[in-house]
């Protein structure tokens, strides 16, 4: 029973209630964030309301991510890469009290996200459906230092996946991901550059927004990538959070058009994150084995914030079933999958 929001207009009606429930191809509601409604002392409210921008580029020879968050009353910055071919994976990241400097869009379809310090700067910028991220962290890893700038282009045409979900009855959920963004520009780690081309680099993009439980838990597992014949694939899945039963994430791409998928059993090992994980839908269009080859584990521990993410990457390969009954056969698409529990 997927339902799928058509009709643009806002977030928020005036009592701070969702004025719709579903799914979308498009981000078509206008983030209204300054008609949250759940807190009777109105001022506390702002310190529950989760922002964040999250970039994900899939090179050649490299995965690289970058995120700007505010959680309210704090900040979260980092930035980490991984060499698929050593398998060196290096990470760095600041908590920001009160999100000090940290600039983020009302909507994913404009406006750019800011954040720097003595130390370090990123930005993200939409400008005539290009996004443009710049990263400078010379300090990064024992000074090696990493920069960045990555030009991922969006044609009009090209879908998402946008869900607009209820947590409980007074928080909720609004979650745009873009795969398959065709990039461009540059990475330099230390004194290892690489350019990237629209032939080989895709990103990808997790733009969220919310008010979620202060303990929560998720699923979600993502990659961009070619097919043999050159078009794209992307595939987004996920749970674990909130009331899906109208609007689950759960789609793949191809050339960036949008196929729904319903529900997606996601079956692993909490005790072995680096088994084979497996991932079938209820109506027989997706079924495909992820084999891992890195963990990434991911800890933040300061009082009120307590989080642990269990990032995996690895393979992907198996089919799906297109929207017009096309199979395609998938075979080692390089993507990740994660596991998170926080309490924020």
């Amino acid at each position: 029973m997927q339902k799928e929001i058509i009709d643009s207009g806002v977030l928020l009606n005036d009592q701070g209630k969702l004025t719709q429930v579903g799914w979308a191809r498009h981000q078509n509601l206008d983030c209204n964030l300054e008609k949250v409604n759940f807190y009777q002392i109105k001022f506390l409210q702002k310190f529950r309301v989760k922002r964040w921008d999250y970039y994900a580029i899939f090179t050649p020879r490299r995965f690289f991510s970058a995120t700007i968050a505010d959680l309210g009353y704090a900040g979260n910055i980092f930035v980490y890469t991984l060499n698929f071919k050593t398998g060196d994976l290096y990470e760095e990241g600041i908590v920001v009290p009160l999100g000090k400097n940290i600039d983020l869009p009302r909507n994913s379809t404009q406006g750019n996200a800011h954040f720097s310090n003595k130390n370090l700067s990123l930005d993200f910028e939409l400008e005539d459906n290009v996004r443009k991220l710049t990263v400078s962290w010379p300090g990064f890893h024992d000074n090696l230092g990493i920069e960045a700038e990555i030009s991922l282009a969006q044609p009009d045409e090209h879908e998402s996946i946008n869900i607009v979900i209820p947590i409980g009855s007074k928080r909720f959920y609004y979650n745009r991901k873009i795969n398959c963004l065709p990039a461009s520009g540059r990475i330099q780690y230390g004194e290892e550059k690489e350019i990237l081309s629209p032939e080989s680099s895709l990103g990808s993009l997790d733009w969220g927004r919310g008010v979620w439980e202060y303990s929560s838990f998720w699923k979600w597992a993502s990659a961009s990538g070619f097919l043999a014949d050159g078009r794209t694939i992307g595939v987004n899945m996920g749970g674990g959070f909130g009331d899906t039963s109208q609007a689950s994430e759960n789609a793949f791409f191809i050339n960036g058009i949008l196929h729904k998928l319903d529900t997606v059993t996601i079956d692993y090992s909490p005790e072995n994150y680096t088994a084979p994980w497996y991932f079938s839908d209820n109506h027989d269009r997706l079924s495909l084995e992820f084999v891992p080859f890195k963990e990434r584990v991911a800890e933040t521990k300061l009082g009120v914030i307590d989080s642990e993410v269990h990032q995996i990457f690895g393979h992907y390969s198996g089919h799906v079933v297109c929207d017009n009954g096309e199979r395609i056969e998938v075979k080692d698409l390089v993507g990740f999958a994660e596991d998170h529990k926080a309490r924020w």
